[in-house]
């Protein structure tokens, strides 16, 4: 087994500056301050620097708790925990006793009655895991929960950002699609903003919530206004599975109109990183041309998922963090 740690990695390189993270949980970014980010930031970086195998969690149980699908996050929090020694409990809820009736609060419980130290949580709806994280003396990290927030999701976009762009601050960072029903959106405009990103939103009208301008970003109403000189477009899913009818007049309507292509991004910076969380509707919000183009930077967006998610692991779990 490798004797490395990454604990022993970041108190080299950044001593006692992981004391500014005091949270049992991860919840969201809207309540994280540019310090805590930024911390996540640095972690990431050496983690992704760093070859694994890291051993830090040796004897923790990391549990996954998905009551939706999950490719992406689900299994670079697997990854990103075995590479830290943790051992992965992932809960299967279609075949739990959640479908014999049993409820969140009794689920998570019994969890952590049989050992879990940690436990990263999807759910459909918004606030199970600010309210799951009252309920336990364990860590709780949101896994993306209804409309609300994908906190790793953002800070895992946040660091693709600064690997390419070298910072965040001043960059023209553009947010495409349905901003109504994605917690990515949230997520990112947060961090974004509290970095000093000048971020800008472009949708369809219906899908563009006016609440957006209050987070800080700038609601563009015409496809130059939005791409031109953009450093970064990050484009959201369509949601289909959350939004009511109407609200697009047709699929292939939205796609002529707002679907990132070529001819759009070309209105953008040359070295444009172009983004998108996953799983991609391939000729509907992204032309496959572009997801497979040179300046896509999604398969890098997966990649830095681990490093990520193993830097929010040790601040939650590590002898460093602040439940060591």
């Amino acid at each position: 087994m490798d004797s490395r740690y990454l604990g022993k990695l970041v108190e080299e390189e950044l001593g006692d500056r992981t004391r500014i993270w005091k949270r049992k949980d991860l919840i969201g970014l809207g309540d994280l301050s540019k310090d805590e980010i930024m911390l996540v930031m640095e972690i990431a970086g050496i983690a992704r620097r760093e070859p694994p195998p890291f051993v830090d969690l040796s004897g923790k149980k990391v549990v996954t708790l998905f009551y939706e699908p999950s490719t992406r996050t689900r299994t670079s929090f697997e990854v990103a925990a075995k590479a830290l020694g943790a051992e992965v409990i992932n809960i299967a809820v279609e075949t739990s006793s959640v479908q014999k009736g049993e409820s969140l609060g009794d689920t998570a419980k019994t969890l952590r009655a049989i050992g879990a130290s940690c436990i990263v949580i999807r759910h459909r709806v918004s606030g199970v895991p600010h309210m799951l994280s009252k309920m336990l003396d364990i860590p709780v990290i949101n896994g993306g929960d209804g409309m609300h927030e994908h906190p790793t999701q953002g800070l895992l976009d946040l660091f693709t950002i600064i690997q390419h762009k070298g910072k965040v601050e001043g960059l023209k960072v553009l947010i495409v699609g349905d901003i109504a029903h994605s917690r990515v959106a949230r997520s990112n405009i947060w961090a974004l903003s509290k970095l000093g990103a000048n971020v800008f939103v472009f949708g369809p009208p219906t899908l563009v919530p006016k609440w957006v301008e209050r987070m800080g970003a700038k609601i563009c109403r015409s496809p130059e206004e939005a791409f031109r000189d953009a450093d970064v477009v990050n484009v959201l899913r369509m949601q289909f599975e959350r939004q009511r009818g109407g609200l697009i007049p047709s699929v292939k309507e939205f796609s002529r109109l707002f679907m990132v292509d070529e001819e759009k991004l070309s209105m953008a910076k040359e070295d444009v990183c172009l983004m998108h969380p996953g799983p991609m509707n391939r000729g509907i919000e992204i032309d496959p041309a572009v997801a497979d183009g040179r300046r896509s930077c999604i398969l890098e967006q997966v990649e830095n998922g681990v490093a990520v998610r193993m830097a929010v692991l040790y601040l939650l779990l590590g002898e460093g963090g602040a439940r060591g």
